[in-house]
């Protein structure tokens, strides 16, 4: 490349910085203190741009206002948003980023214990559409961090081109980089009235040019059972095995709703993770779907196989618990069909191709919906996230800045 671009600059400083989030912390937020390293230094940086009320709060979110322009004093304000966090799914320390010039094929971003770590046009398709391009990766050992590190870059690169070119026109616009999205914290401490929004987008999807609406409603549910432990000679009649009874109950799931099995606006169950020994067994699933009819049916299909196993015990030894996570936006920002309309107005006038589409997950902009403030969602260019094979278009990180600036300038 002869040069490196404002965004493309940012967005490789900001991966290499930790900020992984903690589910085993999930009662604190945030759940990492690493956060607060990229949030401190956006906060130094968005200062050194001009922004105004520049804060830090105890947990991390990081809040700014952007003056509007001449002219565009009297539009509503426009809120723009990304999370700091990545997920611990995947290794998200160390991250070493380097620029494939991608010329077909495999795409292989890196090796580890002398094997390729690489992605296959029939395991993605869209790397056909991507040869020629010069490709951000990781190198192999570590997911990049674009979700949403990506997001976090364009808004940043986009208010310097703002303070760079203050005739561009723009309405106020506010800035929250928050912790914790990924898992599932959705915002829930922003000060809604004092971030002083009609409106909001949150830049947190994928490839370029998505745009979303519609998420999951989401729950994660936790079945725990307690066993009664028996020396094997002794245990008939007697032993309780904790550990067979949680493998019977997932037997009792359809296979057919797994995430792996699904697509659109199929909904699924999800094993997460389990543990189990003949005293005690323990897994958590997540459960998603679009439509609230379904959603309930999937958690109301899990209390029926414990209700069925408990049935056949001597006492109730299987609990089912859950945590209601979030719901689909749908039904708010379906009120406010101009919020699509103008992001579909900007991704074509840079040439984009709108893809609107549902998401199959969820951002902040689902929990801050229902708060009052419709929050779509758009896209950062980003594939292959939560894993070592993720990348991002250069091309795509800098043509999002350019359909921000046209969003700010159509809402001005």
């Amino acid at each position: 490349m002869e040069h490196t671009s404002d965004v493309l600059e940012r967005f490789l400083r900001y991966v290499r910085i930790d900020t992984t989030s903690s589910d085993a912390h999930a009662d604190r937020v945030p759940s990492s203190e690493c956060q607060f390293d990229l949030a401190n230094l956006l906060a130094d940086e968005l200062r050194a741009l001009g922004a105004q009320d520049v804060a830090v709060s105890e947990h991390a979110y990081v809040t700014a206002q952007i003056p509007p322009s001449a002219g565009a004093e009297d539009r509503p304000h426009l809120g723009l948003i990304a999370h700091l966090d990545t997920t611990e799914v995947a290794p998200g320390a160390g991250v070493n980023p380097h620029i494939v010039s991608y010329t077909g094929g495999d795409l292989v971003c890196g090796e580890v214990d002398g094997r390729p770590v690489s992605m296959s046009p029939e395991q993605l398709p869209a790397l056909d559409g991507l040869v020629g391009e010069d490709l951000v990766c990781t190198d192999g050992t570590t997911l990049l961090g674009g979700d949403d590190k990506a997001g976090v870059a364009e808004i940043m690169s986009l208010i310097a081109r703002l303070a760079e070119h203050p005739e561009l026109p723009h309405p106020g616009i506010a800035v929250c980089f928050c912790p914790d999205e990924e898992i599932g914290h959705g915002a829930a401490l922003l000060d809604v009235p004092a971030f002083g929004c009609a409106y909001a987008y949150t830049v947190d999807g994928g490839p370029i040019g998505e745009l979303e609406w519609e998420c999951f409603n989401a729950c994660q549910v936790t079945v725990s059972i307690e066993g009664r432990s028996i020396h094997t000679g002794d245990a008939k009649g007697r032993m309780v095995n904790a550990a067979n009874l949680l493998h019977d109950l997932h037997a009792l799931l359809p296979t057919a709703e797994r995430p792996e099995h699904t697509e659109g606006y199929e909904g699924f169950i999800h094993l997460e993770n389990m543990s189990a020994t003949v005293s005690y067994a323990q897994a958590r699933y997540i459960i998603r779907d679009h439509d609230a009819g379904s959603f309930q049916e999937k958690i109301d299909l899990v209390k029926r196989a414990a209700a069925f196993l408990n049935a056949t015990l001597d006492r109730e030894r299987v609990q089912v618990e859950v945590k209601q996570q979030y719901r689909n936006m749908a039904e708010i920002v379906r009120e406010h069909p101009e919020l699509i309309d103008v992001a579909k107005e900007a991704f074509a006038a840079r040439g984009v191709e709108p893809n609107v589409i549902p998401i199959r997950g969820g951002t902040d902009g689902a929990q801050l919906s229902f708060r009052g403030l419709p929050c779509p969602n758009l896209s950062t260019g980003g594939y292959c996230m939560h894993g070592v094979n993720e990348f991002i278009p250069v091309r795509s990180l800098e043509t999002m800045v350019d359909v921000l600036e046209t969003l700010v300038g159509l809402l001005a």
